[in-house]
């Protein structure tokens, strides 16, 4: 009882951290307003509190689902994978060949994912897409007849699954893992991922606006340079490794998991913006204010959650 306690006090510290750096960040933000005359500046400081307002409403209803419970959570996050699998499938070619086969990836094996996280079926769920939906989705297709472009069109359906499903689905399924002395973690490794991973994402945005000289990948992300880079991942990891009172990891070894996610984080950033160039398009959506679609926003999860949730459960679980 008193460990479940200390879970909930712990839970409540990061929630009150997270709320704390918005009314920062939003306190700034209104201040900019009242003082920036430039109107190239006045768009960069709209554009800020723009995510920040968005900021706000996905950290709420975050908040919300983790305080609710297992179910809520993994329902939450099936909806986000939903939307996202949409965001996704609308920007690649389809032919009538395809509707059952989307059928099928979108009412039969993405709600069937998360049902197996939500009941703890680990076997089914850790080979459920890249097994059994791998063969079974060209199958359906292929029955259609429609051979034209079969390839790729199977190919980017198989693909989209895998990222906004079955990558996703690893974080809510740190839900399930059963750490010794340390009970009912699953909230505080979920909310560890989330926070890290998104605080290296802000991070590397400020650091590259203030630092930025040099591009990763010019033709792919202009806006990705090695000084962002370094700077958000470094201080992303120190910030996790200093949270380490919150999760089964000590200090070096939360700053080595922060390390990983963080790094997995800006390389998954990096592949969908490869599609959206590939595809003519800025964001995947505009469902989010300021920030795009759902899958611009989970970019660096869809990379970092599945590291994650491998490594706490080989090493830690």
């Amino acid at each position: 009882m008193n460990l479940n306690l200390e879970i909930d006090n712990r839970t409540l510290h990061l929630v009150g951290g997270v709320m704390g750096l918005l009314v920062l960040a939003s306190a700034i933000g209104f201040g900019l307003s009242r003082t920036v005359k430039a109107e190239k500046a006045r768009a960069t400081v709209a554009n800020m509190n723009a995510r920040i307002r968005a900021w706000w409403v996905m950290v709420f209803i975050f908040v919300v689902a983790i305080l609710s419970g297992r179910l809520v959570t993994v329902i939450l996050f099936g909806f986000t994978s939903f939307m996202a699998l949409r965001e996704f499938i609308t920007l690649t070619p389809t032919r009538p060949g395809d509707h059952r086969t989307l059928f099928w990836a979108f009412f039969l094996v993405t709600p069937l994912q998360y049902y197996l996280v939500a009941i703890e079926w680990y076997g089914l769920f850790s080979i459920l897409i890249p097994v059994y939906a791998f063969l079974l989705l060209p199958v359906r297709s292929a029955a259609a007849g429609d051979c034209t472009n079969f390839l790729a069109r199977t190919s980017e359906i198989q693909w989209g699954l895998m990222i906004c499903v079955y990558c996703v689905s690893h974080a809510p399924a740190l839900l399930i893992l059963e750490i010794e002395g340390y009970e009912n973690a699953g909230p505080l490794l979920l909310f560890f991922l989330v926070l890290v991973v998104q605080l290296s994402d802000v991070l590397q945005y400020v650091f590259g606006k203030l630092l930025g000289r040099r591009p990763v990948a010019p033709t792919v992300s202009p806006n990705k340079t090695v000084e962002g880079f370094l700077g958000g991942v470094l201080t992303a990891s120190l910030i996790g490794g200093c949270l380490a009172w919150a999760t089964p990891f000590n200090f070096w070894q939360a700053c080595a998991m922060s390390l990983l996610i963080t790094m997995a984080g800006f390389f998954g950033g990096l592949v969908m913006s490869a599609i959206k160039r590939d595809r003519g398009v800025k964001d995947y959506g505009q469902m989010i204010e300021g920030h795009g679609g759902v899958l611009d926003r989970i970019d660096s999860i869809c990379f970092a959650a599945p590291f994650f949730f491998h490594v706490t459960r080989y090493f830690f679980a």
